[in-house]
């Protein structure tokens, strides 16, 4: 049996001969793969540190087996009252996420009233911004001892003072997530860590939750569902809805690798050729 290198040669010589074109094998090979030859990605995750996530969401993901992605306001009470709560979740797996200590969004925009002065990012300057968010990462260490994070910008809201603060914290970010998503990736080769569009779903069905996933397998490409209350709180998903999706993608898990938003971050960049980055 001739050994790899003579094999390659074999094959190659065999593709000449047969007129076919040497690249054609490469050219049909997909440029991104999940790991274990899933077809598909899913991002569980769930913003602003809400009771109902942790007395619904997260047992449900544990009976399931699954790891979802928790991204905590630091100034919220739940963060504080239910500390050992969080802190026991990153033990079993799940990652507590940067959503900014103070959730600051712009009020000039629409149906924004209930965004108070003190916390109006119209009105807070990229400086600001900048050290709340790397101190919120600070805090975050102090909960899970990890060094490695993600962020969620609350509302979606990039303007600080009228001008973009997130070049001033990316590089602190394996990913960052951004609005403007309806569904599934549309192509993970271009996909920027950086800037990944969520989906966030209110009163969805579990039919239509599990929809937006089938199609993400069609694409080989992911869905980054970003949650709020579950169950209760607000902009919610009843405990049912959420339980069908869990269900799908625990009986699909072979296709399926649903993971921390974090973990799926890595690997994009890895398959990208992207440096990781700064812890």
């Amino acid at each position: 049996m001739p050994g790899l290198g003579g094999l390659a040669v074999l094959l190659l010589g065999a593709a000449l001969h047969s007129g076919m074109p040497a690249a054609s094998a490469a050219e049909h090979a997909p440029s991104f793969a999940w790991p274990h030859g899933a077809r598909a990605a899913v991002s569980l995750a769930y913003d602003d540190a809400l009771d109902s996530q942790l007395d619904h969401a997260l047992p449900a993901l544990d009976r399931a087996g699954l790891k979802g992605s928790f991204y905590l306001t630091l100034s919220n009470p739940a963060v504080a009252q239910r500390m050992a709560r969080w802190r026991a979740a990153a033990a079993r797996g799940h990652e507590l996420g940067n959503h900014s200590l103070f959730h600051q969004c712009a009020r000039s925009k629409p149906d924004r009233d209930w965004v108070p002065d003190h916390r109006n990012l119209d009105t807070t300057s990229v400086e600001q911004m900048r050290d709340q968010v790397l101190l919120a990462n600070t805090m975050l260490a102090a909960i899970d001892g990890r060094r490695e994070r993600t962020y969620t910008l609350p509302c979606g809201d990039t303007l600080a003072g009228g001008r973009d603060y997130l070049p001033a914290v990316r590089e602190a970010f394996v990913g960052i997530k951004v609005a403007g998503g309806s569904g599934g990736i549309a192509s993970m080769d271009t996909l920027d860590p950086g800037a990944v569009p969520v989906m966030a779903p209110v009163g969805s069905s579990g039919a239509e939750l599990i929809a937006i996933v089938q199609e993400a397998m069609r694409r080989g490409t992911m869905v980054n569902f970003t949650f709020h209350g579950i169950g209760g709180d607000y902009l919610s998903v009843s405990t049912q809805a959420h339980a069908e999706l869990l269900r799908f993608l625990a009986a699909n898990r072979q296709q399926v690798w649903t993971d921390t938003f974090l973990n799926i971050m890595k690997h994009v960049r890895q398959q990208q050729g992207r440096p990781p980055a700064a812890p």
